[in-house]
């Protein structure tokens, strides 16, 4: 991991180094307390406690401290459309759990990435910023510092990550071509796998994209303006248009064995540079042919044409809460 570095200017004479650290680098107060007390913080190139006021042309240097995984290393090829010294978007295979749970102890992406470390030389602990279902597949952001982690994550909260994900739901949506979903989303009293649409539920908002429709199906791309644990899945089933495949709401299939749902795209601000970071990740082959085999592979050729273009943006046409 690289340091960070900020070069002062006159807007930030006079300020403490906490304060630049905070509104400039967007700090968050957890690292902030971690960089105290591992004096992680140079002013020109000396160690500085952080209440010290600067001036302009000041070089302020962030160490991140020393962090490194325990899990178990899995040998497992990822997939990682982006990788820079800060963080790496992996495009995670359906069937792999994010990282270690009761139920999964290893073999998860957690483990694969501890691998993938080994064989690199490089030591981080992986903080996951956003997470996929297990069967869900796609596209993860993975901080290898908790400011990457922390700045995305409020990044996140604030509507600025932007994730499309395409899927493929039953039936037809009668000539309506774009949507909102607003509706609250909580645990299933009557399931305790299974999220619902209940009244006293989380805010849950899923925009909607048709992209085409064949044989008693629809592809789909979709934006998440909420992140609720199977909320696509959710508001997709309790509308009528279950996800081929997802055995758990209803739509299983002998075209998929898991739901057919891929977090295909990804934009967002990188933490250290400032720069925007686009990813997109391929339908994995499973879709794919489920695809081909409802006549739906045509529209997704065509949703590739068209997203080459990188300022291209979901905007739902019309909101319609009850839907």
């Amino acid at each position: 991991m690289d340091d960070l570095r900020y070069t002062t200017t006159e807007e930030d004479a006079g300020l403490y180094v906490k304060e630049v650290l905070q509104r400039r680098l967007r700090i968050s107060s957890r690292l902030m307390r971690k960089l105290k007390f591992s004096g992680g913080v140079a002013l020109n190139g000396e160690p500085t406690p952080i209440k010290v006021r600067v001036k302009a042309g000041d070089l302020i240097t962030v160490s991140y401290p020393e962090e490194q995984s325990y899990f178990e290393p899995y040998e497992y090829e990822l997939d990682v459309p982006f990788e820079d010294p800060d963080l790496l978007v992996v495009n995670k295979p359906a069937g792999m759990v994010v990282h270690p749970t009761k139920g999964c102890l290893d073999r998860t992406l957690a483990n694969a990435l501890v691998y993938r470390m080994e064989q690199s030389g490089e030591v981080y602990k992986p903080r996951f910023v956003n997470r996929l279902d297990r069967d869900t597949s796609g596209l993860v952001i993975v901080g290898k510092n908790s400011h990457c982690q922390d700045f995305l994550m409020h990044e996140m909260d604030a509507g600025r990550v932007e994730k499309l994900y395409l899927a493929i739901a039953s039936g037809s949506f009668g000539g309506v071509t774009a949507g909102t979903i607003d509706l609250p989303i909580a645990k299933d009293p009557d399931h305790t796998a299974r999220r619902a649409v209940l009244a006293d539920g989380f805010p849950s908002v899923t925009h909607f994209e048709v992209l085409g429709e064949a044989n008693g199906y629809s592809l789909l791309r979709l934006r998440l303006e909420t992140g609720r644990t199977h909320q696509i899945r959710v508001h997709m089933s309790y509308t009528g248009h279950t996800l081929l495949g997802d055995d758990l709401y209803g739509g299983k299939s002998p075209l998929m064995g898991r739901q057919a749902l891929h977090a295909y795209s990804l934009s967002f601000t990188h933490p250290v540079s400032g720069e925007k970071i686009y990813v997109r990740a391929t339908l994995p082959e499973d879709m794919l042919s489920a695809a081909r085999a409802l006549d739906l592979e045509d529209f997704y050729e065509d949703q590739i044409l068209r997203s080459r273009d990188r300022s291209d943006r979901l905007v739902p046409s019309y909101n319609d809460g009850e839907a």
